[in-house]
């Protein structure tokens, strides 16, 4: 999955490159920047971004990673908060894009971030995080490399209030408790079959027959619904998107997407199909009918089925701002 965010330690992700919230001095600091140094090795992480400071706020430089599982750290200068109207969201973007670049042309197929300048430097979380995703979505329009946002405590973790209340609000209306759903279906499947039982088996062969004569097994084989893969290229073309655009848009590693696109009776997990119909913005009948195509179905007895749903029904077509709310909810993520 090209972006996905994760809990976890930033100091034990096994990428190529981490992200480290640097000062522009590059000194061993406290929060994320401390516990890298240390994991790495404070004294010979020091050394190497001696020979590399200072920087400047926005600038990022690239050192060994020493005792780390990760091969490269990536030191990006966050800048400090200060109310918004002094350049910070400009200078935080540049730490993002800046350090993907390094990443890029040091060969890098994977980084981890942490979300910067959102500790000590007082960067609002709620606001931190969108300018980390902009700046982390526009690159990948234009690049192939897998990226993590480290999350080490969920409290941390920000999203819009307003958004989240309203979708909590979809879930108490929509969510049924799958226990109780399998009794529904196990209730009507009782009534369904006392009704056919009440029918003679003459009844049923004369109901049977007229069908079966007039379609022999070709007519049945030759209207078999399309393959997942056809419909998806249907739908690409139907929608005037190209083929990068909906792999980009639905959070896909380009060699999936490939897999999916050339393999005829290849079937994707299910929230890959689902990034795929948000991809291209699908309505919620059309969303349906290509998750039939590889023998899915949307329920109300799953909660990340029931949020997906939430964003399709309002016309909100972004994976990102999905995953967030997934995440949130301890479901999984949207992608592949």
């Amino acid at each position: 999955m090209p972006f996905t965010i994760v809990r976890q330690d930033i100091t034990k992700m096994k990428v190529d490159a981490i992200v480290n919230a640097a000062n522009t001095a590059l000194q061993m600091g406290g929060g994320v920047c401390g516990a890298i140094f240390k994991a790495a090795g404070a004294a010979q992480l020091q050394a190497a971004c001696d020979k590399l400071a200072p920087i400047k706020t926005g600038e990022a430089v690239i050192t060994s990673g020493f005792d780390l599982p990760a091969k490269f750290v990536i030191h990006a200068a966050g800048p400090v908060y200060r109310g918004g109207k002094a350049g910070e969201a400009e200078q935080l973007r540049n730490c993002y894009l800046n350090s993907l670049k390094l990443a890029v042309e040091n060969e890098c197929e994977s980084i981890a971030f942490p979300l910067i300048s959102s500790g000590i430097f007082g960067y609002p979380k709620e606001e931190a995080l969108r300018v980390a995703y902009n700046a982390i979505g526009d690159f990948l329009a234009d690049q192939d490399i897998s990226v993590f946002l480290t999350v080490f405590d969920k409290a941390a973790f920000v999203v819009s209030e307003q958004l989240l209340g309203k979708v909590q609000s979809y879930i108490d209306e929509n969510y049924v408790d799958e226990r109780l759903d399998k009794r529904r279906e196990r209730k009507q499947l009782s009534v369904e079959k006392e009704a056919l039982s009440m029918r003679t088996p003459w009844a049923l062969y004369e109901e049977a027959r007229p069908m079966a004569s007039a379609r022999g097994i070709d007519d049945f084989i030759g209207n078999l619904d399309e393959p997942f893969s056809k419909t998806l290229l249907c739908l690409i073309d139907a929608k005037g998107k190209t083929d990068v655009e909906v792999y980009k848009r639905a959070n896909l590693d380009r060699r999936l997407f490939s897999k999916i696109r050339t393999g005829k009776n290849y079937i994707p997990s299910k929230r890959t199909a689902l990034a795929l119909a948000v991809a291209l913005e699908l309505s919620l009948d059309e969303t349906d009918d290509l998750l039939r195509r590889a023998g899915y179905a949307l329920s109300h007895s799953q909660k990340f089925d029931v949020i997906v749903e939430y964003f399709i029904i309002n016309g909100i077509y972004n994976v990102f701002a999905i995953n967030e709310l997934l995440f949130k909810y301890d479901q999984p993520l949207l992608g592949g």
